[in-house]
């Protein structure tokens, strides 16, 4: 198993202490640059004992930074990070996700998964321009992995089986937070939690052939629907530390992968 992750606002770094008590082990850690032909990406890359099985996981911050807060969303670099997971020869990539909640039953603090997305913005993203080449996104998350994390997350946040676990996600362009008629649109239109960068990362991989699957962290309530105050402004330093702040289920996720 080659396992690679990636984080944005809501998984900034990928360090060894999730691992401790878990029967996984550290054999070698490098952070490297590799070169692309859409250009550099940095990679966190370690060899693991698991068990007493090597398996090995790579980790892209998709912002390039270790913050979370400078490369803005419309400029990110997906082909790149994509080709770079590639290159890499991954078996399975687990991106994680912070996202603005408009389904009711997906409340700030709670980790879940994309099923599907709607992407309405217009900005193509693909691999193929110079020549026409389809590939279908009817299932756009691999559905095995998908199953199997539902479990993984229902366990870890208490939820029984009657709790929603699977969404879909509107693609925004940002960088601005969406107006409060937005994402009454939105929600009209199939939206259950926005965000402005994961589906460009799946469309890609898609193209690859890359499994992928998107586990996304509920951090806060999307633009009028705070209870008690839906005028309230989203601030993005508060949206990311709600979303690091709920690390446990993302790492039961990447455990039970890698096991």
């Amino acid at each position: 198993m080659r396992l690679g992750v990636i984080g944005g606002t809501g998984l900034i770094a990928m360090g060894t202490d999730g691992f401790a008590g878990h029967g996984i082990s550290v054999k070698q850690h490098d952070s490297m640059v590799v070169e692309t032909p859409f250009g550099p990406v940095p990679l966190n890359c370690m060899t693991l004992d698991v068990d007493g099985v090597e398996k090995e996981l790579i980790f892209l911050q998709r912002h390039h930074n270790g913050s979370g807060h400078g490369c803005p969303p419309h400029m990110i670099n997906h082909h790149a990070n994509i080709m770079a997971m590639q290159d890499a020869e991954v078996d399975l990539i687990l991106s994680v996700c912070s996202v603005g909640a408009i389904s009711p039953t997906f409340q700030p603090g709670k980790v879940a998964l994309a099923q599907q997305y709607i992407d309405f913005t217009g900005v193509t993203t693909t691999f193929h321009s110079d020549e026409s080449v389809f590939t279908s996104v009817t299932q756009p998350f691999d559905s095995q992995t998908n199953q199997r994390l539902v479990d993984v997350l229902r366990s870890e946040q208490g939820f029984d089986s009657n709790e929603p676990m699977m969404y879909t996600y509107w693609l925004a362009q940002g960088p601005q937070f969406e107006t409060v008629a937005e994402v009454n649109a939105i929600e009209r239109l199939g939206g259950e939690m926005v965000g402005m960068t994961m589906p460009r990362e799946a469309k890609l991989a898609k193209e690859l052939d890359l499994p992928y699957a998107a586990v996304c962290i509920s951090s806060n309530w999307a633009a009028g629907r705070e209870p008690g105050d839906g005028a309230k402004d989203l601030n993005h330093i508060e949206v990311s530390a709600q979303a690091n702040d709920r690390l446990g289920p993302v790492w039961a996720c990447i455990l039970a992968l890698l096991k």
